[in-house]
């Protein structure tokens, strides 16, 4: 197993720079996932520690062994791809040991090797069949499997179950889970859904246009996002953004309000603040509640949807704009009947009204 270390790491085809000055340390036995909306550079960075993508500046270590310039097969990584690139003409057994064949491994190593692969992923089943007989979830599970017997320092996924259903989803997901804890090896995963990201991950890396925007783990990135971006990436239903004005400062408190907010005081480390600022009050939809009394929030139900555990209801609020509360129970509410909420001051986020944020911890 290997630490990961990338160093002001940049990519650029001529004028186009796509990754541009990236720092991430990745411990040894790590899974850290990097997340990010489509084109945000994340695959170019996996497909960089690859070696599939030349490095235009920066530093890039495996372990103790800078790999810039090293070759992928000597780089001591595998790597799991989205369209599972199996062969269809070879059974699972001959993919699974296709990289030993191509090494030149005995008859017998591979025979080892293949069938402990099976057994960790739970397909000895399996390995007498072609792709074509194959689910996709089991493809993937080849596709795993070829990665293992490699016993390579790193394992590198990009975006292996966004070919599957829901469901298979979810189950892969805790494979892949599982599969981590029993081989205890470092891991970079790529995805863009976010619940992949905090359900996998020790480490989330958060990309946008090129650029980390945070680093961190699953629950601080979600208790504690640096800016706007991140806030309004990971949790879902994505939290709601207030636009707020500010009326006063006490040191690290700062009292805001607006037509449809009674005046709230909240922390303000992320500022500085100043009274007459603009400002965006941060609120998670899971940490609103309807208020027994005239609550803090003021708005009319504009939309309901029960799910049985929670009732997701979109509120107009009085200044016009929208909000989204996960209300922890299987309520009933009148399509533009008054709704008055609540929410506990501690767990609301004030961003500058850029967005940014000056002394967030990172």
């Amino acid at each position: 197993m290997a630490r990961i270390s990338l160093k002001n790491v940049r990519k650029s085809y001529g004028a186009t720079h796509v990754i541009k000055g990236v720092d991430i340390e990745i411990e040894d036995g790590e899974f850290c996932v990097f997340v990010g909306p489509s084109g945000c550079g994340k695959s170019t960075l996996l497909r960089m520690i690859a070696g599939l993508e030349d490095i235009t500046s920066g530093e890039l270590r495996i372990g103790e062994t800078l790999v810039n310039d090293l070759p992928p097969k000597d780089r001591g990584v595998a790597m799991v791809f989205q369209s599972y690139a199996i062969f269809p003409h070879m059974t699972v057994c001959e993919n699974v040991a296709f990289g030993l064949t191509i090494a030149g491994a005995s008859k017998e190593e591979k025979e080892a090797k293949v069938a402990e692969a099976a057994r960790i992923l739970q397909m000895e089943h399996l390995l007498d069949r072609r792709p074509s007989q194959l689910s996709g979830g089991q493809r993937q599970r080849v596709a795993i499997g070829r990665a293992i017997v490699r016993k390579p320092q790193v394992f590198l996924f990009d975006e292996p179950l966004s070919n599957l259903d829901a469901a298979l989803r979810m189950d892969m997901r805790m494979e892949i889970g599982r599969l981590h804890q029993q081989l205890g090896a470092s891991m970079i995963y790529v995805t863009h859904d976010q619940v992949e990201a905090m359900t996998l991950a020790d480490k989330i890396v958060v990309l946008k246009d090129g650029q980390v925007m945070q680093i961190g783990a699953p629950m601080d990135l979600y208790h504690d996002p640096a800016n706007l971006f991140v806030a309004g990436f990971l949790g879902a239903p994505s939290m709601n953004f207030v636009k707020v004005t500010v009326q006063g400062v006490n040191g690290n408190k700062v009292l805001v309000s607006n037509a449809a907010l009674d005046p709230v005081e909240v922390s303000g480390k992320r500022g500085p603040f100043k009274v007459g600022d603009q400002a965006i009050l941060g609120l998670r939809p899971q940490y609103l509640s309807v208020a027994e009394g005239a609550g803090r929030l003021h708005g009319s139900v504009a939309l309901t949807e029960r799910l049985g555990s929670e009732t997701v209801v979109e509120v107009t609020l009085k200044d016009g704009s929208p909000l989204i509360a996960a209300l922890s129970h299987d309520a009933v509410f009148d399509i533009g009947s008054q709704m008055n909420l609540e929410f506990d001051p501690a767990q609301a986020h004030l961003f500058p009204e850029d967005g940014t944020a000056t002394s967030s911890r990172h």
